[in-house]
């Protein structure tokens, strides 16, 4: 592995890609071969300095499509199939959190190359010191710039981002680092200390805030963008900054954060208050512009003519599946108006060599590519709770064991393949193998249950991936133009964010100073979104059984997305039963085949219905940080390993 020791000290600049700039959105990574300057023309006017900072971009992962197989979903939320055991996901599961290095996932790949196009050599641990330092290069230099003020302020502001933005992400992981903010000379020993959690989020927050107050809400209302009016969606803004000001705020306050790792879950609901004000005003800021229309970000709309087929309603103008995927949109980029920060997403047709083919089942070949399934536990769909809004587990929400699929929360008719469901439509193409598996059967002891080519837990996902990526419907293949992407933050996360920060001080009735919202006014606007019934007031007098339904909230609005396992680690949760368990459903069908090609499964009776344990994680303290690599904690004294590893 590079250490970051080289990293940090040798520049690697000595020639910039200055590329196409300020070109496109979808394009704007790409370059020239001659187009390269020397580091004294690099910082000297607007378009070179862009140039300069576009490899920054570059850098960002594809947590999704790094890798053939690749793995995101590290909490109580996933299991793989046995297919899938060497991954990330699997080894988490064993406390081998070491695997982190093994190149199945966005956090490491060899090599990490930063002026690559190819999605397969970016990846978080390596790229972060590169872009680091080169976004204190970037400041370093910012002195040579002639141009307009506005101009100064959108380089400035993006390279006072950057250097924020890789520090917090690698934080989420590995704990408090040393927070490089100077240029460091390849002369120098390095002795940097590593920072207490806090004491870094104090650094970031600085810089993002910095970031927040030079940069535009948006782009294409500035002289500079005007060029590139309609294709800069993936610059940095204000919104960004806001966004990741608060979250940094927000994990500063958590209780990890705050009170250290530990068992028990004593803590789960103590928070920095100070901390979590911070976080409130930074989220209260930023919402006020969305609120208020200042903004082009909004949530996407929930509304389906057929929501099993993600058939959006004709008169809806934009759909909440377009967030994660696009199809038959000229290979558009996922997004839609809610995506707050991506990174690019050039390689669109590198989503159909390997993320869309790893959701459903494989039994007779039902699904190309290789063996291994992504399958969301029974827990984490229990967690979708009622149409009604409540809980399943809440003796008043209606749920009935012997009808588990209906009236459920309507995200759960989007996002969950359950029993019955009609999986392929074209069964006309399929080979006969698999034609009997038109409509899946789930229930106990079905082929479509095998651990090996089925689903382990009853259930597959289609949230991120729709369904009829399979050999019947094909729609994996060219003519469809299926993009996939995973956005790193999306306007839903911000009014979560802000309900918990708000909770955190003064439960559901609590608001920032700056924000007309109150905590439980956000939750709502999320459940409102999708025909999901509102915070019950059973659960909003008391602060923890409010904070309970955030983070309830949380787990389905933003599920499967990568976020689980750092909410867990950060609540205090990690190590605790049931967040340490996964499960699956096991149930006996009462119906015939021919029943569920002529009804809704959703109205499906079952017979024996239950949840049986199949992984139970046995983790300690340790397991709340993942271990640095070895190779960067033996270069110099101040730069200790994480306790326990």
């Amino acid at each position: 592995m590079k250490s970051i020791y080289k990293t940090l000290l040798c520049s690697g600049f000595l020639a910039f890609s200055v590329g196409m700039g300020l070109t496109s959105c979808e394009d704007y990574l790409d370059k020239n071969p001659d187009s390269t300057v020397s580091a004294d023309d690099a910082f000297k006017n607007f378009r070179n300095f862009q140039g300069f900072i576009e490899e920054i971009y570059n850098c960002i992962p594809d947590k999704e499509k790094c890798s053939y197989v690749t793995s995101w979903n590290w909490g109580d939320d996933e299991m793989f199939n046995t297919q899938g055991d060497t991954h990330l996901t699997h080894q988490i599961d064993l406390g081998n959190y070491r695997s982190w290095q093994d190149g199945h996932t966005y956090l490491w790949r060899n090599p990490s190359v930063p002026n690559s196009t190819d999605k397969f050599e970016h990846s978080l641990w390596p790229h972060a010191w590169y872009c680091i330092r080169k976004a204190n290069v970037g400041l370093a230099n910012l002195d040579k710039f002639v141009g307009t003020v506005e101009e100064k302020n959108l380089l400035a502001g993006q390279l006072y981002f950057f250097r924020a933005w890789w520090h917090f992400e690698i934080m989420m992981y590995w704990g408090g680092m040393p927070y490089i903010d100077t240029v460091l000379d390849a002369s120098q020993e390095l002795t940097l200390p590593r920072l207490g959690y806090q004491e870094c989020a104090d650094k970031a927050a600085e810089d993002f805030r910095r970031a927040a107050d030079l940069l535009p809400i948006d782009w294409d209302k500035t002289a500079a963008g005007k060029a590139t009016e309609g294709k800069n969606q993936l610059r940095v803004n204000k919104i960004m900054a806001l966004g990741y000001l608060g979250k940094n705020y927000l994990w500063a306050a958590s209780p990890l954060m705050e009170h250290g790792a530990q068992l028990g879950g004593a803590q789960t609901y103590n928070y920095n208050q100070d901390y979590c004000k911070k976080a409130a005003e930074a989220f209260g800021e930023l919402l006020e512009l969305v609120e208020t229309g200042q903004t082009q970000y909004a949530l996407a709309e929930f509304d389906y003519k057929n929501v099993y087929d993600h058939e959006k309603n004709p008169s809806a103008k934009t759909s909440y599946s377009d967030i994660f995927y696009t199809r038959r949109q000229n290979w558009l980029m996922p997004g839609s108006v809610e995506a707050i920060f991506r990174g690019p997403s050039t390689d669109y047709n590198g989503s159909n060599w390997n993320n869309t083919k790893v959701w459903g089942p494989k039994v007779a070949g039902l699904v190309a590519h290789d063996k291994v399934i992504h399958l969301p536990t029974a827990n984490l769909v229990q967690m979708y709770g009622m149409a009604n809004g409540l809980p399943c587990d809440d003796p008043n929400s209606g749920f009935d064991p012997r009808h588990p699929f209906k009236d459920r929360d309507p995200r759960f008719y989007h996002d969950i393949i359950f029993d019955g469901f009609h999986f392929v439509l074209a069964a006309d193409k399929l080979a006969d193998a698999m034609k009997p598996y038109e409509y899946l059967d789930l229930s106990t002891g079905s082929d479509m249950r095998s651990i090996d080519l089925g689903s382990r837990t009853g259930y597959f996902f289609q949230k991120l991936v729709p369904h009829t990526c399979n050999e019947g419907d094909k729609e994996y293949e060219w003519g469809s133009n299926l993009h996939t992407y995973l956005p790193y933050m999306r306007l839903a996360d911000i009014y979560l964010m802000y309900a918990e920060s708000c909770a955190a001080m003064g439960g559901a009735t609590q608001k920032a100073t700056n924000c007309s919202l109150t905590a439980l006014d956000a939750v709502n606007k999320i459940r409102t979104r999708c025909g999901a019934g509102e915070v019950n007031a059973a659960y909003t007098a008391d602060s923890k059984k409010f904070m309970d339904e955030v983070r309830r909230e949380r787990a389905v609005e933003l599920s499967m997305e990568g976020f689980r396992f750092n909410d867990l680690q950060r609540w205090l949760l990690l190590t605790e039963a049931p967040y340490n368990e996964k499960y699956s459903i096991e149930f006996d069908r009462i119906h015939d085949a021919q029943w569920y090609k002529e009804n809704d499964p959703a109205d499906a009776e079952v017979a024996n219905f239950r949840l049986e344990l199949q992984v139970k994680r046995v983790f300690g303290t340790k397991h709340y940080w993942f271990p640095l690599p070895d190779d960067d904690v033996y270069l110099y004294a101040e730069f200790p390993q994480n306790p326990g590893w």
